[in-house]
């Protein structure tokens, strides 16, 4: 085989282990945003806020504490900022 062939079997690998990853990604995805809204329900019916900026800063603070890396702690944050801002548009609309 030759060196390009052996090249794109690798990258189709990696690709197809990405993809395996992704669907992964996307239940606990699902998973977090039914939990968001069941939150978002809560705060409704008892009259709280829906953003909370403590709870993000404990939830930043979390993240990177588990953070095993490759990825940079501020990296982390810059994901974890927008999933927030998705989450807390859900708990809105609950």
């Amino acid at each position: 085989m030759s060196e390009t062939g052996s090249t794109e079997l690798e990258l189709a690998d990696w690709r197809a282990k990405i993809d395996a990853i992704d669907e992964q990604i996307v239940k606990l995805i699902s998973e977090r945003a039914a939990a968001a809204t069941a939150i978002g329900e809560i705060k409704h019916r008892s009259g709280l806020a829906v953003y909370e900026p403590q709870r993000e800063q404990s939830v930043f603070a979390h993240v990177k504490r588990v953070n095993p890396g490759p990825l940079p702690d501020q990296e982390m944050q810059h994901i974890y900022e927008r999933l927030i801002d998705v989450m807390r548009s859900l708990q809105k609309k609950s």
